[in-house]
């Protein structure tokens, strides 16, 4: 991204309609990484959205929090679990402004970290480490930009750029991320990224 959209943008969007990157149900790339055992202890979803993810894995057991900086976001993901007659959390917070303390074993972020331009990236990675417990996870799927420009979109390069200090890159690999693009359902390339924070 050359420059990082405004919230407001977001917002909007959550508020007038439905999205089209909402779907109705988790993006199959998290399912398989859940089904994997690749997701475990305290999670933490950033840019949850509408929160399919948050419920998906609330209602698998796990300790999980979403959140979203999008008030409208927030709203529609808490109507959503009550629909699904599950318990989650959802809370309105800033993915720039995640607690210190290294609390949480696993961060999962869908479609959050291709919105962001290069410095802004930076500085949300930064992030993610200070929320994480060294040895922590944290999994990014992101629109790459070998895709046709649903949305914003992400190079390889930056994503290595992104995660070459203070991580390890374990698994950086092609996927798709389904949205919906005039009513139809599409099927976007995108990047499954995993990264270990270290233990310093």
């Amino acid at each position: 991204m050359d420059i990082t959209p405004e919230i407001g943008l977001f917002d909007d969007a959550y508020r007038t309609g439905t999205p089209p990157w909402v779907i109705g149900e988790p993006q199959q790339a998290v399912v398989r990484l859940e089904r994997d055992g690749l997701i475990t202890g305290r999670v933490l979803d950033i840019g949850c959205g509408a929160g399919e993810h948050t419920i998906l894995l609330a209602g698998l057991g796990y300790d999980v929090t979403g959140i979203d900086l999008a008030p409208h976001a927030v709203e529609l993901a808490r109507e959503n679990a009550a629909a699904h007659h599950v318990t989650a959390r959802f809370e309105v917070a800033d993915a720039f402004a995640l607690p210190d303390e290294a609390p949480f074993d696993t961060i999962l972020d869908s479609a959050l970290f291709h919105i962001f331009d290069d410095g802004d990236r930076a500085r949300y990675v930064a992030g993610l480490h200070r929320a994480c417990r060294p040895g922590a996870v944290v999994h990014v799927l992101a629109l790459s930009d070998r895709g046709r420009g649903f949305g914003p979109e992400v190079s390889e390069t930056a994503v290595r750029e992104a995660f070459s200090q203070g991580w390890t890159l374990e698994s950086l690999t092609e996927t798709t991320y389904t949205g919906i693009d005039a009513g139809t359902r599409v099927a976007e390339p995108a990047w499954l990224v995993r990264a270990r924070r270290g233990r310093s």
